[in-house]
């Protein structure tokens, strides 16, 4: 039976610091401006207060990591043989993600679906997916760039978390969701939290309520494929896009690399690293031809993946937790849900003079 358990204010940064010393512990704190996750460090504290500015994703997928180390080797006796000596960097250790909202934890559950398969197992991603616990904090409020509503998730939904931790009177109910969450609770800082579960869920009743009504997109996926080659409805809704990468970068489930050898001298690394579908690099081939010319290609490429072409593959899930990072960090303002809207109320001039008559 999973875990119910109570943890005061004051008792929270005691709790990480025990954590600490049996995991890596990484939570929110601000580096300037920005909300980022970082190891958890008792002098500088955390902050949970608002959503952090980028998603924890690098727990589990890091932005750039070295997947194997080789080495070059001549043959003394015959100096045109070389060998090469390759060995796998396999990731080491257990890590505790805090303070991530629901949907952070989620995005995960999208990545899971394409590197851990029964004919595809990325042995890196694996690793740092299971020896990672991600205790998160459901939310009060909605801010107005949330819509995981949308997507079928909710303020306080438990898909991809081990831990929900919910704001109570005096401190937080902290819920078992997984067997790796329960480990996490036996800590004496907590207490019993059964008589804080009715004040809990009034809570996430009451953030739900601050969600406007979500639209049906169950007709995304077609709606996007009939606008597919239709290039002047994506040159209209990317028009303001500047092609700066920062939604592809700040998206959670946003899951495509590059990989590249680095060398010096005899030594070198196989390195993998995040790439950015709104890059004009990012399908550019060898002969110099781009099959995505411009960013309304791109772009068109963005949202039909996460709305069209992924729930296609996996059984009608949208590949995006509706956090409104790429809305909020957008530096002018190109909102996916509006194109996603606009792609499904589109009707072709024939069908709208039609209807006209």
């Amino acid at each position: 039976m999973a875990q119910v358990k109570f943890i005061k204010t004051d008792d929270v940064s005691a709790w990480l610091e025990e954590l600490a010393g049996e995991h890596k512990v990484l939570a929110p704190r601000y580096e300037g401006d920005a909300l980022v996750f970082r190891s958890f460090d008792k002098e500088k504290g955390f902050c949970i207060d608002r959503q952090a500015t980028a998603s924890p994703k690098k727990a589990v997928f890091p932005q750039s990591e070295e997947l194997v180390d080789f080495t070059y080797m001549k043959d003394l006796e015959d100096p045109s043989k070389v060998a090469v000596d390759a060995r796998e960097n396999l990731p080491k250790g257990t890590a505790v993600v805090f303070g991530s909202r629901p949907c952070d934890a989620r995005g995960f559950t999208m990545f899971d679906r394409v590197y851990i398969t029964d004919k595809v197992t990325d042995v890196y991603y694996k690793a740092r997916r299971e020896n990672t616990c991600f205790i998160t904090l459901a939310c009060e409020k909605s801010e107005n760039t949330c819509f995981c509503h949308w997507v079928g998730s909710g303020p306080a939904d438990t898909d991809g978390s081990d831990v929900l931790m919910t704001p109570v009177s005096g401190g937080y109910l902290l819920q078992g969701v997984s067997e790796k969450g329960d480990k996490l609770l036996e800590s004496k800082l907590l207490s019993d939290g059964s008589d804080k579960v009715k004040e809990a869920e009034k809570v996430h009743e009451e953030a739900k309520k601050t969600l406007d009504e979500a639209p049906d997109l169950s007709d995304a996926p077609k709606k996007l494929l009939e606008v597919f080659d239709n290039m002047d409805f994506w040159d209209e809704v990317s028009s303001k896009c500047i092609s700066c990468g920062a939604c592809t970068y700040l998206c959670p489930t946003c899951y495509c690399f590059n990989i590249t050898d680095e060398q010096c001298g005899n030594k070198g690394a196989r390195i993998r690293s995040w790439d950015n579908c709104m890059s004009a690099m990012f399908t550019m081939e060898a002969s110099g031809h781009n099959p995505r010319p411009t960013k309304a290609h791109r772009l068109k490429n963005r949202v039909g993946h996460k709305f069209s072409y992924y729930p296609d593959i996996h059984g009608g899930v949208i590949s995006c937790c509706g956090c409104g990072r790429c809305i909020k960090s957008c530096p002018v303002c190109v909102d996916i849900r509006e194109i996603v809207l606009k792609a499904i109320n589109f009707q072709p001039e024939a069908a709208k003079e039609t209807a006209d008559d």
